[in-house]
């Protein structure tokens, strides 16, 4: 009777072990969101609205803004399989690669006759060489690929821009090496000597990871590269001026996340409306991996100024969910704010 017990005891326990374990296995699988309307908070303060001190990025699926201050950063380190360093264009820093190698030996007289700044006035298409390709493609950045051959990475110098009523900060010299499969970054002011470092590791689940030159260390600011669509943001750019494309900065840009595998689609409403668009009208749509594929082209600030009416985006997430977005508003001549965008989007359903 006893070694009956024992029996009934094991097989009593070994049921509710495995019960136990059932209860855990289950795996929540959260929908994407059918669609909001949200306004992108880019106002930080009292700041002008074309001034507006924050980039918001979107993630359509999450409804979910992420407000971040544009100067809260400097460079931001790739971490994809090159080894690119992109500068912060959201504040129009410019920079120059020098010929040297030693940031001990740069000081004043490297920057004497260097103009890193912009002319609003008068731009010239010379000065896109001052800054990272206006397209987001990393094979142009400003700064070339950081080499495996430690003598070959140059110093840099650093203005890191005034854009959209950023406060003027001191110039800086920087030096970028590899450190395995990271970054180290070199930097001091112009006149120092001696130089501080910050380490930077790759994480394979951001596009970038971002260096605040005023901190001195590795920041947060975009969200991981699985969790946002698009980002509003003031920005060096370009416009059409005299003979051609010049390097110019403003607000309002529209910027979707090509490096995560975002795709946009314009959609004009003479050809079918915002309401009625539908996954039948996917056929034939042909979808852009550009960055800029929305751009400015959503509003205009001459003529009739507000959202231009007579166009709506469609969108393509890293997951293959499908959104329609239009915009609602972004001025007070279309009944909103500047500097606090209102869009509106909806999950496209099979």
């Amino acid at each position: 009777m006893l070694h009956a017990n024992k029996l009934f005891v094991v097989l009593l326990l070994t049921g509710l072990l495995t019960a136990c374990k059932k209860e855990v296995d289950p795996v929540i699988v959260i929908p994407p969101s059918s669609g909001s309307q949200v306004e992108l908070s880019g106002l930080a303060g009292s700041e002008t609205g074309a001034n507006a001190a924050n980039a918001v990025w979107v993630d359509l699926s999450a409804d979910k803004p992420t407000s971040v201050a544009r100067a809260a950063w400097d460079l931001g380190f790739y971490s994809g399989g090159d080894f690119r360093v992109i500068i912060n264009n959201t504040t129009a820093a410019a920079a120059k690669v020098l010929g040297k190698n030693d940031l001990a030996q740069v000081g004043t007289a490297d920057t004497v006759g260097v103009t890193l700044a912009f002319s609003q006035a008068a731009p010239s298409a010379a000065e896109f060489g001052l800054i990272d390709d206006v397209s987001g493609d990393l094979s142009k950045t400003l700064i070339p690929a950081v080499s495996s051959t430690e003598a070959d990475n140059k110093v840099i110098i650093l203005n890191r821009g005034i854009g959209g009523g950023v406060a003027a900060r001191a110039w800086k010299k920087l030096r970028i090496l590899r450190a395995g499969s990271g970054y180290t970054l070199q930097y001091a002011n112009i006149t120092d000597a001696a130089y501080k470092t910050v380490s930077i590791s790759k994480d394979a689940a951001y596009n970038f990871r971002f260096v605040s030159l005023d901190e001195g260390a590795v920041v947060n600011v975009e969200p991981r590269k699985d969790s946002w669509d698009l980002v509003w943001t003031y920005s060096m750019y370009k416009t059409a001026f005299g003979a051609g494309d010049v390097p110019y900065a403003f607000s309002d840009l529209v910027f979707i996340n090509k490096l995560a595998g975002v795709q946009a689609a314009e959609v004009l409403t003479s050809t079918v409306s915002y309401d009625s668009f539908a996954w039948t009208n996917l056929t034939g749509l042909s979808f852009s991996s550009d960055r800029d594929v929305i751009g400015s082209k959503w509003r205009a600030t001459t003529g009739t100024v507000g959202v231009k009416t007579d166009r709506f985006y469609v969108l393509k997430d890293a997951a293959g969910n499908v959104y329609k977005l239009k915009f609602l508003s972004f001025t007070s001549q279309d009944g909103g704010t500047r500097g606090k965008p209102v869009i509106r989007y909806e999950l496209v359903k099979k």
